[in-house]
């Protein structure tokens, strides 16, 4: 479906940007694929590797709706990966974390709408379903726009959904990379916020697989959510530095025991797929659709009152063998 199309991605310089641009080359040909962001040093440094014909390098902010609109122009899909994702970072910074994750949606809500962009998908986070922290708060505000923009878009064809997935392995900023670097540093223990800890694990490909996916089965308004593994995070130290002490340091501001993707409160609108979930939107839209069977024909059955699909009780818990091997292998 991206033959021949024009391809928009914010924060395109990022690990998911990098490495989804290279897998859309690998199976595709698009006509253009722009990379929105403000960072002139990652872009010429993208631009080293990243130099198909077909490649753009637009310096912008989605802070800045009228800089989004003009490089916008002729985009068949977008990607909305840009975002201020430090939890520590937003707890101090909030009106920044505000003005990227929130007011920044907005932008290119409307900036998609007004170049009749044909579908549009936002990255999310499981820190988005029932937030204690501020990036989590700013990310369920830019959901719920991105759900409703399917109302907004009015008679326009522009159509709005949502992937909502938990942390990416070896990402940065992410738990892999910081144990690397204390034992490169020669650590002798590492630091568990919480013994009982978990979290969701995804590949970075596994994630742009899903984004792919997504863009196929969306019909406007869904959050879906895949269906992965959960990790413990004494399990991720054992397989990361086996054998080394642990030191239990305590949860920091804004963290939670375990992650949640699917909250029991959005249980009535959550149906469950072969591989996936979708969360409907709780708002009527002006079309209405079935959204138990996808646009791919896969179909979808309500899961039970009060569903909780979260990380601590996810039925599939990695070893630490297969903590190993996913470290060891996977591409950020």
């Amino acid at each position: 479906m991206f033959n021949d199309k024009s391809i928009f991605i914010t924060g395109g310089t990022g690990s998911f940007g990098k490495h989804f641009i290279t897998t859309l080359f690998q199976r595709y040909k698009p006509k253009r694929v722009i990379v929105f962001s403000r960072d002139e040093l990652k872009q010429f440094e993208m631009q080293q590797k990243f130099n198909d014909p077909a490649m753009r390098y637009f310096i912008g902010d989605v802070r800045d709706g009228a800089r989004l609109r003009q490089a916008m122009r002729g985009v068949d899909y977008v990607i909305h990966a840009a975002a201020l994702k430090q939890v520590p970072a937003a707890e101090y910074n909030p009106m920044e974390c505000i003005k990227t994750n929130i007011y920044g949606a907005e932008n290119v809500i409307n900036a998609a709408m007004e170049n009749e962009v044909a579908k549009v998908i936002a990255l999310s986070t499981d820190k988005a379903a029932n937030p204690i922290n501020l990036y989590g708060a700013t990310k369920l505000a830019s959901d719920k726009l991105f759900v409703a923009a399917n109302n907004a878009a009015g008679g326009r064809n522009t159509t709005f959904s949502v992937v909502r997935y938990g942390n990416v392995v070896g990402s940065r900023g992410s738990v892999v990379p910081f144990f690397q670097k204390l034992l490169a540093d020669g650590a002798t223990e590492l630091p568990i916020t919480d013994p009982r800890m978990t979290r969701f694990w995804i590949t970075l490909q596994q994630g742009i697989d899903f984004v792919f996916k997504s863009f196929e089965r969306m019909q406007g308004g869904e959050i879906f959510v895949p269906q992965i593994p959960s990790a413990r995070m004494m399990d991720l130290a054992a397989a990361v530095a086996p054998g080394l002490a642990t030191k239990v340091i305590g949860i920091r501001p804004g963290e939670k025991l375990h992650e949640i993707m699917c909250p029991p409160d959005d249980s009535h609108l959550t149906l469950k797929f072969h591989d996936h979930f979708v969360i409907r939107p709780s708002i009527t839209f002006t079309h209405q659709f079935d959204y138990r069977t996808n646009t791919l024909g896969e179909d979808g059955v309500p899961v039970e009152e009060g569903f909780d699909y979260n990380s601590g009780n996810n039925p599939h818990f990695l070893t630490v063998e297969e903590l190993r091997h996913i470290n060891a292998t996977a591409i950020t």
